[in-house]
């Protein structure tokens, strides 16, 4: 990379996180009040939408919902995609209109701002505690039956090898999945990596498209064949980002 190039990811990079933060910053008394009571969350996710459009316009990404917007009014689904890119949670929200929940790491909690609302209506799990990732499950239980969907990344956290176009799908996601009788709704994000990575020094404005697929039942599945539909979904991901991507 040419030395004149780094002033200009530094700011790409300021003015990113500046148009994620200040609007939570701005708007903190009505988003603190919405997360007082379980019952507002639907009220909330609205909200949270609104603010993942603006982010992604005023940052210089344009989303591109190839497939419409998923909608379906009444219904709680497990939500999965590839990761490999903070777009992904602001695209998630773009292109999802059902109230979910997304589980995700502890460690987005210490970003300024977005990690306390981030802490405050998301599912935590520290990957490192067993007890943690016990209490997930309890969590999700609660939130589905209150009629939320929950999203989960099924690979567990971003690769750093970043040539991998998928990498390999942990159990949690499929678990809950089978054992609350959710039907995967999987997502496709072809194009966040290209756009803002997890490498400072890259990057670029442009579209991010995001792909709605054929969602998959579980009913069929008992826990003892998670893996099957694990590989199913990854298969079905891989192959469509595979047919997409540049």
């Amino acid at each position: 990379m040419k030395w004149y190039q780094y002033p200009f990811y530094i700011f790409f990079r300021s003015w990113f996180y500046l148009m994620m933060g200040l609007p939570l910053l701005l708007f903190s008394p009505l988003l603190i009040l919405l997360t007082l009571k379980q019952s507002w969350y639907p009220l909330f996710f609205k909200v949270a939408r609104i603010w993942s459009a603006f982010v992604l316009y005023a940052s210089g990404f344009i989303p591109l919902r190839k497939n419409g917007i998923f909608n379906e009014p009444g219904k709680s689904f497990m939500i999965i995609a590839n990761h490999t890119s903070m777009l992904d949670i602001m695209l998630m929200l773009h292109s999802v209109k059902n109230p979910f929940v997304f589980v995700g790491k502890k460690e987005l909690t210490k970003i300024p701002v977005f990690g306390y609302f981030y802490k405050r209506t998301c599912i935590l799990v520290d990957r490192n505690n067993s007890k943690s990732r016990r209490e997930v499950f309890e969590q999700a239980k609660a939130k589905i039956d209150l009629g939320l969907s929950v999203c989960i990344f099924p690979e567990g956290g971003v690769p750093d090898d970043e040539s991998i176009l998928l990498d390999k799908f942990k159990d949690g996601a499929f678990r809950l999945a089978i054992e609350h009788h959710l039907p995967l709704a999987p997502l496709v994000f072809p194009d966040n990596k290209k756009r803002f990575s997890y490498t400072f020094f890259s990057g670029s404005y442009g579209k991010t498209r995001s792909y709605i697929l054929n969602q998959i039942p579980t009913s069929g599945y008992s826990l003892n064949e998670k893996g099957m539909l694990r590989q199913q979904a990854h298969q079905h991901i891989l192959k469509k980002l595979n047919e997409v991507t540049n």
